[in-house]
């Protein structure tokens, strides 16, 4: 390394010299107290394992579509502790992992797919007013922009294509005048900009919202409540939990990234780890050097991506590009911290801003996002219908999350809806492989996706096999 890459390296290090291993959305003050935990026997209609997005929309929608419906929602530590209180703040309109992989795996579908997406994303806007959810939600839309001729050319050619399948309303391609218009960075070729597809939100405030909109419905919300088993009990079905267990008619799993009480449903998901830095807040003046006034989220388009937005308080969350896969797949706590992506991540970052040298990051932290093959989330059902479950929304659940609720009440209802008509919710992807294969498998995937960044976007054979076989990613 020359002596100047050195210089910039050990000025990148030395940003993160205060940064807090914690996520910066849960370092509140005013973080609410966790519900008491489940002591003794309980019984109700609904049970909801799993208190992030997944299980409170359930246990929200469920109360709303019948009010006397008697429903229980256990959650294993705190409420939204886990990937909805630390991801990026998100929440998209998509249902598919982006219009992308959505028109690749359902054309036929498509259409309608985005048509669901974008009631659910307005009726996320809707239930945030209406319950009064202090969530910092502004629908900004978000950018996704190139950082390479290459991929300003593909965006190009993505935008026409779209355009003439009906699919771009909102969408409006950038070239590079009009992307550093929006955002400055010497990075930016163009930009593909969905102004209405986006919001950003204060993801540790919305989980904590719907769980006080949980509670002021009468759910019976138990933290520090663990579901440890699950089986048949009579008509309904029992968990056991640390201290009691809930007989309930029916059950919704909102585990996600944890292992399902479902043993078969566990082989479709892995975690991936995912970290992110959060800065300082900018100065006025650091804020207009980079303009930003729309405040809209932004990723770019390498197949190692990055993620990043403004917070309420102008601080800049910058995330992605690593993602990591522990050999075994399991969830640990210790892989929550990761300086060495850290400090790769803060190089990106003063590469992408340089006009913010100096300004220093506060927080870095990390976690696991429930990955499924497919990439976007699946749906089913246990226990002759009793049971309930959807994971793997890789990465896209803050706001995916209440349409796969609706999809699980649907289910247990038995009801056959435009939802549970979707070739989506009807086929499950392709489950993972035991390990080795399955490391050997991700470790070959994401080697190949480094390579094609690197040889303006070209895929080797290796990820042109992922594609026929419905495997491949490349957001």
């Amino acid at each position: 390394m020359a002596p100047s890459a050195m210089s910039r390296s050990n000025d990148w290090t030395r940003s993160l010299s205060d940064a807090q291993p914690v996520p910066y959305w849960l370092d509140d003050p005013g973080r609410p107290r966790p519900q008491p935990a489940l002591t003794g026997p309980e019984t109700c209609d609904l049970l909801v394992v799993g208190g992030g997005y997944s299980g409170l929309w359930t246990a929200l929608l469920a109360k709303e579509r019948d009010p006397g419906r008697d429903v229980v929602l256990l959650e294993g530590r705190e409420v939204g502790w886990a990937a909805s209180g630390r991801n990026g703040g998100f929440c998209a309109a998509s249902l598919t992992h982006g219009l992308s992989n959505g028109l690749t795996r359902w054309p036929d579908q498509i259409h309608r797919l985005e048509e669901l997406g974008a009631r659910n994303l307005d009726a996320i806007e809707e239930a945030v007013a209406r319950h009064r959810i202090d969530c910092d939600f502004e629908r900004t839309g978000e950018i996704d922009v190139a950082t390479e001729p290459y991929q300003a050319r593909e965006l190009h050619d993505w935008h026409r294509e779209i355009s003439a399948k009906g699919l771009a309303d909102g969408v409006e391609y950038l070239d590079t005048e009009a992307v550093r218009e929006q955002v400055d960075s010497p990075t930016f070729h163009a930009g593909l900009y969905d102004r209405r597809g986006v919001a950003m939100v204060n993801p540790a405030k919305l989980a904590w919202g719907l769980k006080r909109a949980c509670l002021d419905l009468g759910v019976r919300v138990h933290e520090q409540t663990p579901a440890l088993t699950l089986r048949p009990y009579g008509v309904g079905m029992a968990v056991r939990t640390p201290y009691g267990g809930v007989r309930a008619r029916t059950v919704a799993l909102g585990t996600n990234v944890f292992p399902n009480l479902v043993r078969r449903v566990r082989s479709y998901t892995v975690p991936v780890y995912d970290y992110a830095l959060m800065t300082e807040p900018l100065t006025d003046a650091q804020l207009a050097s980079i303009g930003w006034r729309n405040r809209q989220g932004l990723g770019d388009s390498a197949n190692q991506f990055h993620y990043f937005r403004l917070s309420a308080d102008n601080r800049i969350l910058w995330g992605g590009y690593d993602a990591i896969y522990p050999y075994g797949g399991r969830v640990r706590a210790e892989y929550d911290d990761r300086p060495e992506t850290y400090a790769k991540l803060a190089g990106h970052f003063f590469t992408c801003f340089p006009q913010l040298e100096g300004v220093r990051f506060t927080h870095a932290w990390g976690g696991a996002i429930d990955t499924c093959s497919r990439f976007t989330a699946f749906f089913g059902t246990a226990h002759q219908g009793k049971v309930a479950y959807a994971a793997g929304y890789t990465g896209l659940g803050v706001g995916a999350t209440r349409f796969g609720a609706e999809v699980m009440l649907d289910l247990l209802a038995g009801e056959r809806t435009e939802r549970t008509e979707l070739e989506m919710v009807r086929r499950k992807p392709l489950p993972f492989p035991p390990e080795p294969f399955a490391w050997t498998g991700i470790a070959l995937t994401k080697w190949s996706l480094a390579r094609a960044d690197a040889h303006g976007g070209r895929r080797n054979l290796w990820l042109r096999t992922m594609d026929k076989l419905g495997l491949g990613f490349d957001s």
